[in-house]
């Protein structure tokens, strides 16, 4: 059975924006087995980087080669969201946009495509041995 579609959450991207940017922080919380796995990012990171809206998220192997700690707040427990909770707006805000000027830079469709055209170059393959 699939799950139900939560009525506040934008079924198309036109509705992100304003769906994440009402949000003073967005919560990220992983599933096990994609924690398990790491480097398994869930698309609402980067919607809501894009936004530029305040990232709380659970640890996981990978989280911090997408956005560093200077762009979210990573959380180890309930202790750790009540004092993301309570940062000044201004340290909120910051780390919004840390993670917006991240996502936009190397986590586009385009920076995402000049990033396999390096991969294929002869050169470079030359270089890896394959």
């Amino acid at each position: 059975m699939a799950p139900e579609r939560r009525a506040d959450r934008p079924s198309s991207p036109a509705g992100h924006a304003g769906f994440y940017n009402a949000q003073r922080f967005t919560l990220n919380v992983t599933r096990a087995a994609m924690r398990r796995m790491g480097w398994s990012p869930s698309v609402r990171l980067f919607e809501a980087a894009a936004c530029g809206t305040p990232i709380v998220s659970d640890p996981w192997r990978g989280l911090s080669d997408l956005l560093p700690e200077d762009s979210l707040v990573v959380a180890h427990g309930t202790e750790d969201v009540l004092r993301a909770l309570a940062l000044p707006e201004g340290q909120a805000l910051a780390l919004g946009r840390a993670a917006r000027t991240r996502v936009l830079a190397r986590h586009t469709g385009l920076a995402r495509a000049r990033e396999l055209a390096r991969a294929l170059r002869p050169q470079d393959l030359a270089a890896t041995g394959t």
